[in-house]
């Protein structure tokens, strides 16, 4: 399953280092990679990763891709918590 966050059209965009910092104050701990093909965030001891749209350390929507094995509910509901705190919205897809 994923879900997708994004910032209302009408809101500036978050830096990584803001998106970093709130998913750090949820007690996680992501690891930003950019790669040829995308940018994206891994948390310490989860199957569950962020693929975040950036261009040049400006994002504004991101996918959460749900790993297998995680428990029901973490740690999706601490990321939905760490994007609402920049003002992003999620949706299910």
């Amino acid at each position: 399953m994923e879900t997708l966050v994004r910032l209302p059209e009408d809101s500036a965009p978050s830096t990584i280092s803001e998106v970093l910092a709130a998913l750090r104050k949820e007690h996680l701990e992501p690891r930003h990679e950019s790669k040829a093909w995308g940018d994206w965030i891994y948390l310490e001891g989860y199957n569950t990763v962020i693929s975040i749209e950036a261009n040049r350390g400006l994002c504004g929507s991101a996918t959460i891709e749900h790993g297998e094995g995680d428990d029901d509910g973490e740690p999706v509901a601490s990321i939905l918590r760490a994007f609402g705190r920049l003002g992003w919205m999620g949706m299910d897809d």
